[in-house]
């Protein structure tokens, strides 16, 4: 695959949520997005939502707040979200954006009904690929999500279309609110990952930095998998996941500094 570096390649860098950095009012946004443009970043990070009148558009949250109730982006059209939380970018337009400039790393927060899956074409998750695929070029993006249906059906597309594209299931997912059992079992299932990268057929790792530290790192690369992590914001966590060998991609809030560790790191390393 062409992600597999040598030890000593330099770990590449995403920007998180379009660059928006720590202003979480920038996030998925076109100020943000020119903000990461103008940095030597490898990557520009950013979650993708459908609304109900079939429309992909940037946005973290799968939910609004509409007269105290929290309703589905996907049982609202674009309109309507705008009348609740302001102007949305496109994913039309973060794609155009990218096209020629940078690499686009696509964090899907949507699903699919549950019957879709079984022709994965037709699934939401594939349409954002194909697309992303055609202004972009599959060597140039990578799709990451934390619903294993999700991988597996993007995955079963590209490989029928012959793409070598980079599919990751995101590890590390917040247990908040759920029961905790199932917060234990979720846990467990993302230390112990074999069985639900294989099942879904991720050929890319993707780890909360926690999470990496914990085993997920080493079992990477006992597969000879890339590994991505996220999201990596402090100095010294940084230092440790920008040197060479360590990580393929690492996303942070705070670009500037993972691109400034990586030169120093470049430096010591220099003959």
């Amino acid at each position: 695959m062409p992600v597999r570096r040598r030890t000593h390649d330099p770990v590449l860098v995403s920007a998180h949520r379009c660059g928006a950095g720590q202003d979480r009012e920038l996030e998925n946004t076109r100020p943000a997005l020119d903000r990461a443009l103008a940095l030597a970043v490898d990557f520009v990070e950013f979650d993708v939502q459908r609304c109900a009148d079939d429309t992909f558009v940037l946005y973290h949250d799968d939910e609004v707040d509409v007269g105290g109730r929290r309703t589905p982006l996907a049982d609202l059209t674009v309109a309507r979200v705008e009348q609740l939380v302001g102007p949305l970018l496109r994913y039309e337009e973060v794609l155009a954006a990218l096209a020629g400039t940078r690499r686009a790393h696509i964090d899907l927060k949507l699903t699919s009904p549950s019957t879709a899956y079984t022709d994965p074409a037709g699934t939401h998750e594939v349409r954002a690929a194909r697309r992303a695929v055609e202004v972009l070029g599959a060597e140039n993006i990578i799709v990451t999500t934390l619903e294993d249906a999700s991988v597996r059906a993007v995955r079963d597309w590209a490989d029928g279309e012959g793409l070598d594209l980079l599919v990751g299931l995101s590890l590390g997912r917040s247990v908040k609110g759920l029961p905790v059992v199932r917060q234990l079992r979720t846990r467990w299932s993302e230390l112990r990952p074999h069985l639900r990268l294989s099942g879904s057929r991720a050929n890319l790792v993707v780890a909360k930095h926690t999470l990496a530290r914990l085993g997920v790192a080493a079992y990477a690369r006992r597969r000879g998998l890339p590994l991505l992590v996220w999201t990596v914001d402090t100095e010294r966590s940084l230092r440790y996941w920008m040197r060479p060998g360590r990580a393929w991609l690492v996303t942070s809030n705070r670009p500037e500094v993972a691109l400034r560790v990586r030169e120093r790191s470049a430096a010591r390393m220099a003959p």
